[in-house]
């Protein structure tokens, strides 16, 4: 029977994939409007945007499942981050009520995302050496 689903590298998982989505969206969105004026703001965006895949990438790259939840951990971080960043888009009139409730809608399914892969790492048993 064939596995379903294999994980052999970063870009298997899901979570990931989502996160570069999210990025695009972020990159797209920072690319015009007020938000392209106000580096700040926009720069910090996308920083925090980026830190999620790529924070991801990191951790699965380590050698240890310890360092692997730290990663995740500030993955899960940078999507709250952004969420209270676009939350300052809205207040100050640089996104519409739409866009900014889309954008935190995929931010929270990150989180969550992010949160059951960390819950599910932290179940599983490792073998006794």
């Amino acid at each position: 029977m064939k596995k379903k689903n294999s994980v052999r590298s970063f870009e298997d998982l899901r979570v990931w994939q989502k996160g570069i989505e999210f990025v695009k969206k972020i990159y797209l969105l920072t690319a015009s409007g007020a938000l392209q004026r106000d580096f700040g703001l926009k720069d910090q965006l996308r920083r925090a945007s980026v830190s999620i895949p790529t924070n991801i990438a990191e951790g699965f790259e380590r050698a240890s499942r310890k360092e692997y939840l730290l990663f995740l951990n500030i993955a899960k971080g940078s999507a709250g981050e952004v969420r209270s960043l676009i939350r300052v888009g809205l207040e100050v009139g640089y996104l519409d009520r739409p866009v900014h409730d889309e954008l935190r809608r995929d931010a929270t399914t990150l989180s969550a995302y992010l949160f059951n892969q960390i819950k599910a790492i932290r179940e599983t048993q490792v073998p006794a050496r």
